[in-house]
Order: C-alpha cells, then sequence, then structure tokens
C-alpha cells in the first residue's frame, strides 16, 4: 500500500453510514425472505455475511469449533400441526380453546407425537428464587402434571419495594425462565397466561412465534409448552371453581402454594418435525499485543428473523426483520469493514449468531462449545433492534450497570460528546432478550448497546427538531415488532444507527485497549460465574 493511500486512512476507526445503509437495504429485502432459521432466505444470509466478512478482511477463528467463518448450530424444528387440540374437563364438563385464537402451544426436542391426560395445577408466579425467600412450589410433588404459571414476577409492595428489583423484570419473570422450571419440575407440561401489561407485549407475538416452526436443541425442553389468553384462563378457573384474580393476589405473597384445580387436561399434540443445521457466523481482527491479543472483545448481532411463511389460503407472508435485526448485522459488518484497518491490543471478535429469534439458540451453542475461550472473552456488546430514526444527543447504555463496562461507556460518551440516557426501570426484560444474556450466564460482562427500543419508556433526546415525534417513531416499532411490518424504507435517517455503532465500536476499543478486564460489581450472580469460568 502506498504512502498516499495510508495517509488518506483515517486515524482511528470510523463506521461509514453508506456501507451500513447497503447492508441493511440487502438483508432486509425480500430477496432474502427474512432469513427464517432453517430456510433458504436463512441460508442467503449466512452466505452473504461470511462472503463479506472475507470481502472486509476478517479473519477465521483458530479453532476446531469453526470451519472458515461458519460454526455449526444443530437444532429440531418442530411446527404444531392443526389438528392438534388441548381439551379440559372439570366437573364432568368439557371445555376446549381453539388452538391459535384462544391458546398457542407446541412441542420441544423433536416429539413428533405428544398425547396424555395430566391434572391441572395453578402455580402462581412458578418462581423458585432462594435469595428472595420465594419459593411458589413447597415441595408439592407437580410430575405429569399440566402447571398453569403466570408471566412475569412478584411485583414490589410498600413493605418491600426493592423485591425481584422492584418494578423492573429480572429473570424469574422471563417465559424462557418459567419454561424451563416446568422441566426442572418433571411435568407434563405448562401453560403461560398472557396479559399484555405481564408479558409487555400483546397476544399477537406469542401467537406468531407459535404459528412458525419453532427451533429447539434435540432432546430438551417440555413435550407440551405454550400460552393461553387470559379470558380462557379466566373460563377454566371459574368453571373449575375459583376465581383467577383471587389466586393471583395470593400469588403476591410467599405463602402461596400449589392450588389443584380438579380439572384434568387431555392433550394431543401433533407436529411436523425435521432436523437442521443453522450456522453462526464469526471473524476476527487480531490483537496487536503479543500478550493481550490471547484475549478477546466480542461484537454480537443476531442474522435470523422469522422468515417466510405459507398460510392455508395460499398467501405468502415475509417477516423482513429489518429492525430486528438486519440492522445490528449490517452495523456489524461495517464496523468490522473500520476495524480491519486499526487492530486493538486485543482480538476484536466479530460474532453474527443463528437462531437467537428461537430462545438465543446460536448465541447458546457458541458459549456450550466457545471457539475462544471465555475466560479470554473480555465482554460481549451486543447491537439488536437499532436505532432507525435519527441522531441523538444522548445513548442508552442499560445493563453496563452490572459491571465495570458501564464506568467504560461513561468515558466513551463524554469524548463523543454523548450524555447518558436517562435510566428507566427494565419492564420488559430486555437483558434477558438477546445474545449477550448467554454471554452473561457464562461469566463473561455483556450487555446490549444503546437501544432503547425495548428497555425503558424508549425515549431519546433526538437531535433534530421535532423530538417527540422522534421518540413516538421509535416508541410505534413495538407495534410492529415481529410483523410484517418491520420492512426497510430508504428514506430513513440512519445518522442514529451509524452514531449507535460507532459508539460501540469506540466502546469495544476502550476495552480491548484497556490494562485490565472488565470485571462484574461484587455479590452479581453473573460474577460469580466469571470466577468458576477463570477457575477452570
Amino acid at each position: 500500500m502506498s504512502s498516499q493511500v495510508l495517509s488518506q486512512q483515517p486515524a482511528t476507526a470510523v463506521v461509514s453510514e453508506p456501507v451500513l445503509r447497503a447492508h441493511l437495504a440487502f438483508l432486509a429485502d425480500d430477496l432474502l425472505e427474512g432469513r427464517g432459521t432453517g430456510q433458504r432466505g436463512g441460508d442467503l444470509a449466512v452466505r452473504y455475511l461470511e462472503t463479506q466478512a472475507s470481502l472486509i478482511g476478517l479473519q477465521p477463528l483458530p479453532s476446531d469449533q469453526v470451519k472458515g467463518f461458519r460454526q455449526p448450530v444443530r437444532l429440531v424444528g418442530s411446527k404444531t400441526l392443526p389438528e392438534s387440540t388441548v381439551r379440559f374437563e372439570i366437573n364432568g364438563q368439557a371445555y376446549s380453546p381453539q388452538l391459535g385464537t384462544d391458546v398457542v402451544f407446541g412441542s420441544s426436542g423433536g416429539k413428533t407425537d405428544v398425547a396424555f391426560d395430566a391434572p391441572v395445577v395453578f402455580v402462581g408466579y412458578g418462581v423458585r428464587a432462594p435469595e428472595e425467600h420465594w419459593d411458589d412450589f413447597k415441595g408439592t410433588d407437580l410430575k405429569g402434571k399440566l402447571l398453569v404459571m403466570m408471566v412475569n414476577d412478584p411485583q414490589p409492595t410498600a413493605e418491600e419495594p426493592n423485591r425481584f428489583a422492584g418494578k423492573a423484570l429480572t429473570y424469574y419473570g422471563r417465559w424462557t425462565y418459567k419454561f424451563e422450571e416446568a422441566v426442572r419440575q418433571g411435568a407434563a407440561g405448562v401453560l403461560l397466561i398472557h396479559t399484555t401489561p405481564s408479558a409487555t407485549y400483546a397476544w399477537n407475538v406469542p401467537q406468531t412465534s407459535f404459528s412458525h416452526e419453532r427451533f429447539s436443541i434435540a432432546n430438551t425442553g417440555n413435550a407440551f409448552e405454550g400460552w393461553m389468553q387470559d379470558a380462557v384462563a379466566q373460563q377454566l378457573f371459574s368453571k373449575a371453581g375459583q376465581q383467577l384474580d383471587e389466586l393471583r393476589a395470593r400469588a403476591e405473597t410467599r405463602d402461596f402454594s400449589p392450588v389443584n384445580l380438579n380439572a384434568i387436561a387431555h392433550v394431543k399434540l401433533k407436529s411436523e418435525v425435521r432436523r437442521v443445521e443453522q450456522f453462526n457466523v464469526i471473524g476476527m481482527v487480531p490483537g496487536t499485543d503479543p500478550i493481550l491479543k490471547k484475549e478477546a472483545v466480542v461484537y454480537s448481532a443476531h442474522w435470523d428473523h422469522l422468515g417466510i411463511e405459507t398460510r392455508a389460503d395460499g398467501s405468502t407472508h415475509i417477516f423482513n426483520g429489518a429492525v430486528d435485526n438486519a440492522s445490528g448485522s449490517a452495523a456489524l459488518l461495517a464496523m468490522a469493514q473500520a476495524a480491519v484497518h486499526h487492530p486493538a491490543k486485543r482480538t476484536q471478535i466479530f460474532f453474527w449468531p443463528a437462531a437467537e429469534e428461537q430462545y438465543l439458540l446460536g448465541s447458546a451453542a457458541y458459549v456450550s462449545n466457545p471457539p475462544w475461550p471465555l475466560a479470554k472473552t473480555v465482554a460481549d456488546l451486543n447491537l439488536d433492534s437499532m436505532n432507525f430514526v435519527g441522531k441523538t444527543r444522548d445513548i442508552g447504555i442499560e445493563g453496563s450497570e452490572r459491571s465495570s463496562l458501564h464506568a467504560n461507556a461513561v468515558n466513551v460518551a463524554k469524548k463523543m460528546g454523548l450524555q447518558i440516557a436517562q435510566a428507566a426501570p427494565d419492564l420488559g426484560g430486555a437483558f434477558f432478550r438477546a445474545d449477550h444474556f448467554n454471554f452473561a450466564r457464562a461469566g463473561v460482562p455483556a450487555f446490549n448497546v444503546g437501544s432503547a427500543v425495548f428497555s425503558g419508556d424508549g425515549h431519546f433526546d433526538f437531535d433534530q427538531h421535532g423530538i417527540a415525534d422522534a421518540n413516538s417513531k421509535m416508541l410505534g416499532f413495538k407495534n410492529d415488532y415481529h410483523t410484517e411490518r418491520d420492512k426497510y424504507y430508504p428514506e430513513w435517517d440512519l445518522s442514529g444507527m451509524q452514531q449507535q455503532a460507532q459508539f460501540t465500536l469506540n466502546l469495544g476499543y476502550d476495552v480491548a485497549n484497556a490494562k485490565s478486564m472488565p470485571v462484574w460489581n461484587k455479590g452479581d450472580a453473573f460474577g460469580q460465574q466469571r470466577q468458576a469460568v477463570s477457575a477452570k
């Protein structure tokens, strides 16, 4: 490379908006059919990402866990067939909610035929949290029972305003935890009661998820798991001689014990099952320091969305997932293109997980078989559903306060002339809903950088006139989330997305060039896992 070309290189890694926009437009195009797991569009997305990674100049990781830029993720796909039913028998009467409208359910782990008759038991929130002195099960034998659970977690009280993190949602409130707990209890199955306030999203979200093919790791999960509308639960409990609202009130206390509804669930679940191999895409920029290059900062953004669906009437529907998460995937490509010309002391890993929409399965596969040692992974900075509205005067860093990454983020924001966006309670459990969470569970300091789409109230200080209108657009995306309306529009102002990507890259450099690794705050549960990983 000539000295003239070298002199034209920027002094720091600068994320290009045109590059980001080009990748976003392509990844969100109908051609990729929504980048569905196990679908042709997903295969095209992987091929595009690995081709761009090679073209940009990223290097494959030196690990047997990867081949080129690909790490295999082996999954089982399952789609509930329309003849599947759940019927409740109560006091000699039958009650059959309608699949799709009243109730949604499926099977995990690769079971094609599931049929059982099981007593129905209400278990409140279905939470067992020793640190909160909370146990909804009280030693009750729930093996072979169908559990009915509330979503969210026990609410704060005047006496205990900070129990279960106050107004914020803890992992105990997430549906994923509740499905996991049903497995631990040996239950025949589990149904969650949906309300928009408790779930923090409307019925269409689980309805859409369960109408598509769902994926899991083979031989894991519940044989029967799903959701029911609140009105359905109200009828079921009423027919059983119980008042759901009264039981809800009891479930807010530590004295709650499981309630047998004296009802029998008759389940017949038939599923179309197939085994598929998907791929995480991973590339790196090696570090320059002879010692520190053995450690790595990870930037992550999932490539998958909900794909394409052909309905009974023959109509085709594409869920493009422009914001969720073509935005993050495109940003990572633009960041990588800038980073290859400016190596840091530590190695930088660019990671596009598969199957995030299928319960974070790609990132789970990564941390289960890490191609880079977790003890030498200093942080994961995740991007998911980015700012598509415009440039801001502040940046969201919720989740960073759990570790010393918060100080790094504040330092980078100051250098960029950005304020820290006012933190709001994490009502939707955003910290537990993106790929960084699997890194955190494995002990690696991590958080989702910059976006307020799913955290707090979604308000940014937009650097333009009409701040209220800009925030309205940001908040309005919640109505487009996991719908066909999540499309790319060429008129979008991507200055805020570029800003968010630049902040993330700058933060990565701040961590990658620091003398020491980030640490969890004292007493944080994730920090205990970090100690366990480091001790191996």
